[in-house]
């Protein structure tokens, strides 16, 4: 029988919305949770699935004495439960409702057996970068935001190149005409940075990546700096077309000519919850390395 401590430890629930997969598991997730003495709040996507249960919407999760977040859903459901905690060193278990995530890797199998191994103080937990982000324009600070994946200067559709100026440490790097601009954490050098031609970097590796998005000179190729550099970004010569800044994947903010862009890392850390499964076993499953058939 598990032992009971003074203060039970308190544990919330994130799913993604509309995975019929959440209702069939989440009666056993709270049902185990009880039975070891946890406090349990679910986020409103579950709270459909657990009724009775107290509700907390994700952005006020970190303001709970949580030990323990677990997410059921994929890499999307992981970064907004990530970003969510971003200021708290609880760490998050990723459970995979479909295929092996890079974020979730945790498969259904073995969910109660990595828990039981978190009751008991054996779980492995890996500490992964953030980048702080902050938008300027002109003197005025518009609004400064973490991200575990990374930030995105784009431009829309039906716009035409944009211009952007780089600088990283307060040095000149060069101006970019492309379709925009990404900067990377090493967890990111596997999202959209990676479609772009970057590189892939391991999630242990103290850097981050600058990837431009198809860019009007072939000579412009990926940087990679240390995770200490500033990175900045100003929006150049745009004044009749758009871009926008995107963070994780998130709906765009839109950016005016002149906007500033800085990048740099986060005082805090997304700490994960991991399994056996090394990094370069999901890298051969999601990239299909070393299979004959072409992606």
């Amino acid at each position: 029988m598990p032992t009971q401590s003074d203060r039970p430890k308190s544990a919330a629930i994130v799913s993604k919305p509309g995975r019929p997969e959440v209702a069939r598991i989440l009666p056993g997730v709270m049902e185990w949770f009880r039975a070891h003495n946890y406090q349990m709040v679910v986020d409103p996507q579950t709270a459909e699935y657990a009724k009775g249960q107290e509700v907390v919407p994700r952005s006020q999760m970190s303001s709970r004495p949580l030990d323990l977040v677990v997410v059921l859903g994929g890499d999307g459901t992981f970064l907004s439960a990530a970003r969510s905690m971003a200021a708290t060193d609880v760490p998050l278990l990723g459970v995979n409702l479909g295929s092996l995530g890079f974020l979730t890797e945790v498969p259904l199998p073995a969910l109660y057996p990595t828990l039981e191994a978190i009751f008991h103080g054996q779980g492995t937990i890996e500490s992964r970068s953030l980048i702080q982000c902050t938008l300027f324009r002109g003197p005025e600070n518009l609004g400064s935001y973490q991200v575990l994946n990374d930030v995105v200067l784009n431009k829309t559709a039906m716009a035409r190149l944009n211009n952007y100026d780089l600088s990283v440490d307060k040095v000149f790097v060069s101006s970019y005409r492309a379709d925009g601009m990404i900067v990377a954490t090493p967890t990111g050098s596997t999202a959209y940075s990676l479609s772009a031609g970057g590189p892939v970097l391991m999630p242990t590796v103290d850097a981050f990546v600058i990837t431009p998005v198809s860019p009007h000179s072939l000579t412009h190729r990926p940087l990679v700096v240390p995770d200490s550099a500033e990175i900045e970004i100003v929006l150049k010569g745009n004044a009749e077309e758009e871009a926008y800044l995107s963070l994780d994947g998130q709906p765009g903010v839109a950016l005016r000519d002149g906007d500033r862009v800085r990048c740099g890392r986060s005082a805090h850390k997304v700490n994960l919850f991991r399994t056996g499964t090394d990094f370069f076993e999901v890298l051969r499953t999601k990239l299909k390395w070393g299979e004959n058939n072409p992606i």
